[in-house]
């Protein structure tokens, strides 16, 4: 994976974690994903990237995850969608913003009817 892939990874997973405030237990699954890809750094930019301008950070995200994120092969989209959409489920719950913001960046990316199929299979 590269180091922009690190970043947008990271970006995404913090994007969602941080709608209703960051808890400890989202902290903890930011810092296991981080351990996993070797990608503190890239955490590190991530939660500055949100902190800068908390308000703009979905749409500022949005732009920079479809240049990094929206041109890679459908699988590996997915793959990385999934993987937030099951650190969700990791902490216990999703609220209805995190599962939309969700679906709205699998819309943008193309792999809409993707996500849901792999959802409902669990």
């Amino acid at each position: 994976m590269t180091r922009q892939e690190k970043r947008a990874l990271m970006l995404l997973k913090s994007l969602i974690f941080h709608y209703h405030g960051l808890d400890e237990d989202e902290k903890a699954l930011l810092e296991e994903s981080a351990n996993q890809y070797a990608a503190h750094r890239e955490l590190d930019w991530a939660n500055a990237f949100i902190a800068e301008d908390f308000l703009s950070a979905f749409e500022r995200a949005r732009e920079f995850l479809n240049k990094v994120i929206g041109v890679l092969p459908k699988e590996k989209k997915l793959d990385h969608l999934i993987a937030v959409w099951q650190d969700n489920h990791k902490k216990g719950y999703m609220t209805e913003m995190e599962a939309t913001a969700m679906i709205n960046l699998a819309k943008d990316w193309d792999i809409q009817s993707e996500l849901m199929e792999r959802v409902r299979e669990g």
